[in-house]
């Protein structure tokens, strides 16, 4: 296994390689390690999920709302219960909470038949529609006015940092090469170099027999590298705010919108780390670097907000911040697989991506056979086990038995977030190690509480910039880590 930051890139082809390590890219190299080509995953960035994946709503979606019959909504379905099932398996953090789709009017209400009838023809057969005594039973804090509300119990939140790291964690394990900083630039077809995909990068040059595009908000931009103008990606802004824990029983079930043609609106919905959420707005935009929040966002956010759940808006805010999503002028994602130049593209994958992410990844390994990728008998990965950053479980400080085998797990460094020593070395240590206080952030939650890192910051620094972990020089390769099951 091989993770590289810096230096000179393999000079052999590979089978497959996959641009974008966000959480579908990740998922891609997943599943295609289990057949043995030689893949590698090359991201510009110095980590994984450090794009849009970082910056998700972090809902594992039922599909309930999907256009029926379109890929989207296939995908959302069955990548669903493979995540669900995946996320037990490897101690990513889920909470199965149940969403309400709140009607605030008239006209909303008059909709929920519609959107309960589109739930069944996506496959999903437990929403239903229920009165505002029920919702107010079961939302007290819910602010006054709400009418009814369409019930769909199977609606969970997800830790999203935690999701990708394991696909990436589990691929690199199997032996996928992971290429970090490590930008394409251009990309030539196989026809101009001995039947072979060339891809110039800010580190030198990769060769690859099969390409795959999940380079999320620049999939557009790649896919013209090749001379494909398939779609455009417009970058569609989501700003969020993120309240204190102290907010957290005021809340207990994710709280949608009805949807408008621009996505699923402003929802608060608690989070697996205790907080509660309320965002995003949906801003389309030219620059894809865009990821400042605004007054103007922020202020429209607490205008929502307060018709909601009133009582939030007088809790402490911890954060806030927001992404881009990858909008294009389609409905659906845009799948598109050119066989005789052996190149797929994943793109206009949304917010739903990070449930689909599963089954997007087998359905590009499908299309990758049908162009004439030679595959191969399935095997099994060695399983991952994630370090446990939710709430729903004990965290390793509330474990006597882990602290009385290494005292470095009862040792608190991050008090908000109540992150211990421990934790923080085996990220340091693990097989993908951070390369930032911020990829160390998305693996322990240090930093991440009420004082935002003012307290702890000195500390976690210290330890980062002290060598804990492993050199992130080219070609190491990382150690094992994680809190022991």
């Amino acid at each position: 296994m091989r993770v590289t930051t810096a230096g000179q890139l393999p000079d052999a082809p590979y089978d497959v390689i996959v641009v974008g390590a966000g959480v579908v890219g990740s998922a891609i190299a997943r599943e295609l390690a289990r057949h043995l080509p030689r893949t590698a995953l090359v991201d510009a960035s110095d980590d994984v999920g450090d794009g849009t994946s970082k910056a998700n709503t972090a809902i594992l979606h039922t599909g309930f709302d999907a256009v029926p019959g379109s890929l989207e909504s296939r995908l959302v379905r069955e990548g669903q219960r493979a995540l669900a099932a995946y996320a037990a398996e490897s101690g990513i953090p889920v909470e199965p909470l149940g969403a309400l789709l709140v009607a605030w009017d008239r006209e909303q209400l008059d909709a929920l038949p519609a959107l309960a009838a589109k739930a069944v023809r996506n496959g999903y057969h437990e929403a239903r529609i229920i009165g505002a005594d029920e919702v107010y039973r079961r939302e007290p804090r819910l602010g006054p006015g709400a009418l009814g509300a369409l019930d769909v119990p199977g609606e969970s939140v997800i830790c999203s940092w935690t999701t990708t790291l394991a696909y990436a964690t589990q691929a690199v394990r199997a032996g996928v090469d992971l290429h970090l900083n490590c930008r394409v630039e251009d990309v030539t077809g196989p026809e101009l170099h001995e039947d072979l995909h060339e891809l110039r990068t800010t580190r030198g040059v990769l060769r690859t027999r099969y390409l795959v595009n999940a380079a999320g908000l620049h999939a557009d931009e790649l896919d013209r590298y090749l001379g494909h103008q398939d779609f455009t990606v417009t970058p569609r802004r989501g700003q969020l705010i993120v309240f204190d824990k102290l907010a957290r029983e005021l809340v207990h079930h994710i709280l949608l919108p009805v949807p408008t043609a621009l996505g699923k609106g402003v929802l608060v919905a608690p989070t697996v780390y205790g907080n509660v959420m309320l965002g995003p707005t949906a801003e389309d935009l030219d620059d894809k670097r865009a990821t400042g929040t605004t007054a103007d966002g922020l202020a429209l956010l607490r205008e929502k907000g307060h018709r909601i759940v009133p009582e939030l808006l007088t809790e402490e805010v911890t954060a806030v911040y927001a992404g881009l999503r990858a909008a294009t002028d389609d409905d659906d994602y845009r799948i598109r697989s050119h066989p005789g130049r052996r190149y797929i593209t994943v793109g206009g994958i949304r917010s739903t991506g990070l449930t689909a992410s599963m089954a997007i990844a087998t359905h590009v390994r499908d299309l990758l056979a049908d162009a004439g990728l030679g595959l191969g008998a399935a095997r099994e990965l060695e399983p991952v086990r994630m370090p446990n950053i939710g709430e729903a479980f004990p965290r390793p400080y509330q474990r006597p038995e882990l602290i009385a085998a290494d005292p470095a797990y009862g040792t608190l460094v991050c008090h908000c977030e109540r992150v211990s020593r421990g934790e923080i070395r085996d990220a340091l240590t693990s097989t993908i190690p951070p390369a930032s206080l911020d990829g160390l952030r998305r693996r322990t939650r240090a930093r991440n509480g009420r004082c935002q890192g003012f307290y702890c910051g000195p500390a976690v620094r210290a330890l980062f910039e002290t060598g804990a972990g492993p050199s992130r020089e080219a070609g190491e390769t990382g150690r094992r880590g994680g809190v022991p099951r």
